[in-house]
């Protein structure tokens, strides 16, 4: 009977049972419907992608009626603000290039889809949408439509736990059992034991042999089959391509064994090959679970927020410590770290984080916050709803409006490798197999399979990833933390260090504070801390801290206007406090001095002068980084420091001053033109613009909760003087990823050596392949942590001396 395939989803169509539709074919009225809705949209392309990648969409009416139910809905979107929701969808599914294609173009499909972003290994999809335009059960019964039904549990979402997938603890149960097995029952071919019963029944045991490997063959091996099957339609050789190859042809030349009677073939090899490699999978699986689990639970941002205690006191605590019911002071530009109810009279909310989008939100007493939103204005209170999620404050950290576009160069050398290793490893496998077949047919065998088998290049592939992973969790644990495992390779580059002054190289909580002016009245002190009050700058807070305590006041109008001070109305009083210029003394221009100016109802009252402190073991940093790197001081400040810094920094350190934050994005440009790859290391405040600009951006956080998306790393204060240590240790990481991908070559020309001259079984191969991924892996973090250990120490030597 003659077929064809599905234009849509691939299947075998009956001639009789088609349907033909713009000259293509389709297996049903569902795939048919699927092309048209792409036809009508546009949306074509997704067939460019890949060949019939569709799959099927199922009949579902009915199916999702409960997400009309709002508090149903509530518990499943991440975010819901006004008209915009954000739902993260799970989509078994996705498995291709079209998958991605399409599910993030949805807002083609859909009026009041904003965007949509795919997270391939979690297949998992993430939509912001209008819900005044569309609502989550259209979306559901539209990715159903053209064959992405989600699978939606709200057990999984009460609990915030997925299903686990244990289909490899399956297949390695199988291969167990049938590996065993077999292994017992070849123990008479093993001797040879000659015995009457035993030469009677050999044809028997040998073909009960051949059933028990059909199991292992058939289902624990399927993912290297289907993996192979999908890498040749996608014209990609990857490496389970030989594995399968090898698999299949010790099973077909076993079963040739057998039936021609040449013997009881390799069942028990080729049951012990599948175990030993699933094994070795499911020992990476579980390590790569561990460390993921551990960044998660480590990645944990070092910023603090305000907390108003029972008898009216403020005192800074860890967002970690926050507990339901806690009243919480949040102020301009700080992030809100938890939901919560808003109790201060009105305040415009920032949810850019969460959406991407900059507009503000009015929110008014009593309504609902959601972490992730940004104050802007005047300081608000609010009573916490639920305690801090550090994992969603790591998830905006990483959300992808705000990524940097680095290179990867560890990936493209992992990729180049394995891109050449299958086709070379392939040509080796049967050059062998050529040679030995003119000479002995099993050593022919022997030698494609164990070739196959033994230059797998797992090891290679996982130096980089486990590398830079324990490099994570270590500079985690001393408190520099870092986005993402990039960033390590990207410090690794640096040779020029960009440092902002004030709230970087010098402390927020150490300043000898002097006030030069007119002499204010109680009422006006008042007035000037509860302006202060609201604001994020480190001076504003120094002044703040500085400042006695009185009764706080209540502003309207508040702004702060980056590079120049704050205003707000407080009991009739409009102040500013700021820059010279900001405040009305256009006489400052002539003095040179670190100063905040005070200003009432127009009329210009004096200044507070800073003499500040410089953060503990400057000196000796900046000693340990001058002969490695060019090594410059941005400042928005006037120079009225610059002879201190001069004496405290290396004669080769640049001090450049009054610089806005333009200018110091300007100036980062500058030297990337040149050539320099640039560390800048800031405060997240004024420096926003300057990090992002840079080729690694770190934010030094005291004890505020200012969140800066722009940064790629936060390092806290405390650990400021270590930072020459972070930079040879992310060198030492590039060293060891080095190093690993010479032992793991090394480990292949040794293993192939063996096996093309014939002296390596098929069984042992699969034995040595894990072993060699567990020698790497074990070698990454010995030689890692070897390396963390061993500079930690000559640092302190150095601290000493």
């Amino acid at each position: 009977m003659d077929t064809k395939n599905c234009f849509h989803c691939g299947l075998d169509i009956v001639k009789e049972a088609e349907i033909i539709f713009d000259a293509k074919t389709f297996c049903c009225n569902g795939c048919k419907t699927v092309y048209e809705i792409f036809s009508l949209n546009d949306l074509t392309c997704y067939y460019d992608f890949e060949k019939s990648p569709g799959a099927t969409p199922q009949e579902i009416k009915g199916k999702y009626d409960f997400l009309d139910n709002e508090n149903i809905v509530s518990k499943i979107l991440e975010f819901q603000e006004d008209t915009t929701a954000i739902v993260s969808l799970s989509i078994p599914h996705i498995h291709c290039s079209s998958c991605i294609w399409i599910l993030e173009n949805l807002q083609r499909l859909q009026k009041g889809i904003s965007s949509s972003q795919v997270n391939f290994p979690e297949k998992k999809v993430r939509i912001v949408y209008n819900s005044a335009q569309v609502s989550l059960s259209e979306l559901v019964y539209l990715l159903s439509s053209i064959g992405y039904e989600p699978y939606i549990s709200l057990e999984n979402y009460e609990t915030q736990k997925q299903n686990i997938d244990r289909s490899l603890t399956y297949k390695l149960g199988v291969a167990f059992f049938c590996f065993g097995n077999i292994m017992l029952l070849s123990f008479p071919e093993y001797f040879e034991v000659k015995e009457f019963w035993l030469d009677n029944y050999k044809p028997f045991f040998r073909w009960l042999i051949f059933a028990l490997a059909l199991p292992s063959f058939f289902y624990s091996a399927s993912g290297y089959y289907v993996s192979a099957y999908k890498s040749i339609r996608s014209k990609m050789l990857n490496i389970d391509i030989p594995i399968a190859l090898g698999i299949i042809v010790m099973f077909i030349r076993s079963l040739v064994d057998i039936v021609l009677d040449y013997g009881s073939g390799f069942f028990d090899s080729l049951t012990g090959l599948i175990f030993f490699m699933l094994l070795g999978k499911m020992f990476q699986i579980k390590t790569y679970s561990f460390l993921s689990f551990e960044r998660d639970f480590k990645s944990y941002f070092p910023v603090a927020v305000t907390r108003i205690n029972s008898d009216a006191s403020e005192e800074s605590v860890a967002v970690y410590d926050i507990q339901k019911g806690d009243r919480l002071l949040i102020r301009n530009q700080e992030l809100i770290p938890v939901d919560g109810i808003l109790i201060s009279e009105k305040a415009a909310i920032d949810y850019s984080f969460v959406t991407g989008e900059a507009i503000p939100i009015n929110k008014n007493s009593g309504d609902k916050v959601f972490a992730g939103g940004k104050q802007i204005g005047k300081v608000i209170e609010m009573e916490v709803l639920f305690s801090v999620s550090q994992s969603y404050l790591t998830q905006l950290w990483s959300n992808d409006v705000f990524q940097k576009k680095v290179a990867q160069k560890h990936k493209s050398i992992t990729d180049s490798i394995s891109r050449y290793f299958t086709p070379i490893l392939l040509l080796i496998a049967f050059l062998g197999f050529g040679y030995w077949i003119f000479t002995d047919v099993n050593t022919a065998f022997n030698v494609f399979t164990a070739v196959l088998i033994v230059a797998c290049p797992c090891a290679l592939a996982l130096t980089a990833p486990f590398t830079l992973g324990n490099i994570l969790r270590i500079t985690g644990k001393q408190q520099f933390y870092l986005k993402n495992a990039l960033v390590i390779e990207q410090l690794a580059q640096v040779d020029t260090i960009v440092f902002d002054k004030t709230g970087t190289i010098t402390t927020n909580k150490k300043s000898n504070i002097l006030y030069e002016g007119k002499s204010f009245s109680e009422e006006n002190l008042i007035q000037i801390k509860s302006v202060l009050r609201a604001s994020n700058h480190p001076l504003s807070r120094m002044l703040y801290d500085f400042l006695p305590d009185v009764e706080r006041l209540n502003t309207s109008n508040f702004e702060e206007i980056t590079g120049k001070g704050i205003q707000a109305e407080v009991a009739g009083n409009f102040i500013k406090i700021g820059s010279a210029g900001f405040a009305g003394n256009s006489e400052e221009n002539s003095v040179i001095q670190t100063s905040v100016h005070i200003q009432i109802n127009d009329e210009y009252f004096g200044k507070y002068v800073f003499k500040n402190q410089y953060r503990e073991g400057l000196e000796q940093l900046f000693k340990n980084l001058k002969n490695k790197y060019q090594i410059k001081v941005l400042s928005g400040d006037n120079a009225g420091e610059k002879t201190a810094l001069e004496q405290l920094l290396p004669q080769a350190t640049e001090l450049v001053f009054n610089q806005k934050p333009e200018q110091k994005l300007e100036f980062i440009r500058q030297l990337q033109d040149s050539g320099k790859n640039v560390m800048m290391v800031g405060d997240g405040l004024n420096d926003a613009g300057a990090l992002a600009q840079s080729n690694v951006g770190i934010s030094i956080s005291e004890n505020v909760n200012v969140f800066s998306p722009a940064c790629d790393a936060i390092l806290e204060a405390g650990q400021f003087q270590k930072l020459d240590y972070f930079l040879k240790l992310s060198k030492k990481a590039m060293l060891v990823i080095k190093m690993s991908f010479g032992l793991s070559l090394l480990y292949n020309v040794v293993g192939l050596s063996f096996a093309v001259t014939g002296n390596l079984d098929p069984l042992i191969a699969a034995i040595i392949m894990p072993l060699s991924t567990i020698t790497i892996v074990s070698f990454v973090t010995l030689m890692s942590n070897y390396y963390a250990r061993k500079l930690i120490g000559s640092r302190k030597l150095e601290v000493g001396s």
